[in-house]
């Protein structure tokens, strides 16, 4: 069983090594998509779920959305492409997401990126 939970932020950025419009400053609306699974909780305040939504909730706007957004991207990641902010995010949620699994980036509507656990990029988990 998984269950998800999303998030939006703001920010803009250069891709300095991109041959088009994209080497210019621009932003876009980021949609954040954090999977987790595990097994159910038989105890305590999370009892009957994977994980709590208000601990994921406070865990990726801490880690993740309040150093991101209304930001360039460029001082926090280096040529920050969908992929590699995706491998930012994934590197800042894991220690405290131990059940993470999946995150999806939107950066427009139509594009995305999927890191899911396991990926060499990130290694075993």
């Amino acid at each position: 069983m998984q269950i998800r939970k999303a998030f939006t932020f703001e920010a803009a950025h250069v891709l300095p090594h991109h041959p088009g419009k994209c080497a210019r400053l621009h932003g876009h609306s980021y949609r954040l998509e954090v999977a987790v699974s595990g097994p159910l909780h038989s105890d305590g305040p999370a009892a009957g779920m994977i994980e709590d939504f208000e601990l994921i909730s406070r865990v990726v706007k801490t880690s993740v959305v309040n150093a991101l957004d209304h930001r360039s991207l460029n001082e926090l990641i280096d040529n920050p492409t969908a992929e590699h902010i995706a491998l930012w995010i994934w590197r800042h949620l894991a220690p405290d997401l131990p059940g993470l699994k999946q995150i999806t980036l939107w950066e427009t509507r139509s594009a995305c990126v999927v890191l899911r656990s396991g990926d060499p990029l990130i290694g075993g988990g």
